[in-house]
């Protein structure tokens, strides 16, 4: 199932990923990442279990809850800092340059 470059799919899933055209692994992954955001004490070996029973592979588990992670740590920053969001040409400026070098460009050596 494609997404990226989908604006139907992706507003879809934005809206309500529930109800959204998506495989189940992802929406198992992202009922995870949800409770993880907004109630991580409330996580449990049964939201764990949930993804494996859904075919959630451990690794790619563990890829997306660490993106999460520094997304969330990210945004409680931005608020802290009343960081304002680009306008969508600023928006733009910076996707191409992260699709041009990539995360790491913005990385401190070592």
């Amino acid at each position: 199932m494609k997404a990226l470059g989908d604006d139907e799919l992706v507003q879809a899933v934005l809206e309500d990923y529930k109800r959204a055209p998506i495989d189940e692994r992802l929406r198992a992954m992202l009922a995870f990442l949800e409770k993880q955001t907004l109630t991580p004490e409330a996580l449990t070996e049964a939201d764990a279990a949930a993804l494996e029973a859904a075919g959630v592979d451990r690794a790619a588990a563990e890829s997306a809850m660490y993106v999460a992670y520094v997304f969330n740590v990210m945004d409680r920053l931005a608020d802290a800092f009343d960081f304002r969001v680009n306008d969508a040409r600023g928006l733009k400026w910076v996707a191409r340059i992260l699709l041009k070098v990539g995360y790491g460009a913005g990385c401190v050596p070592g």
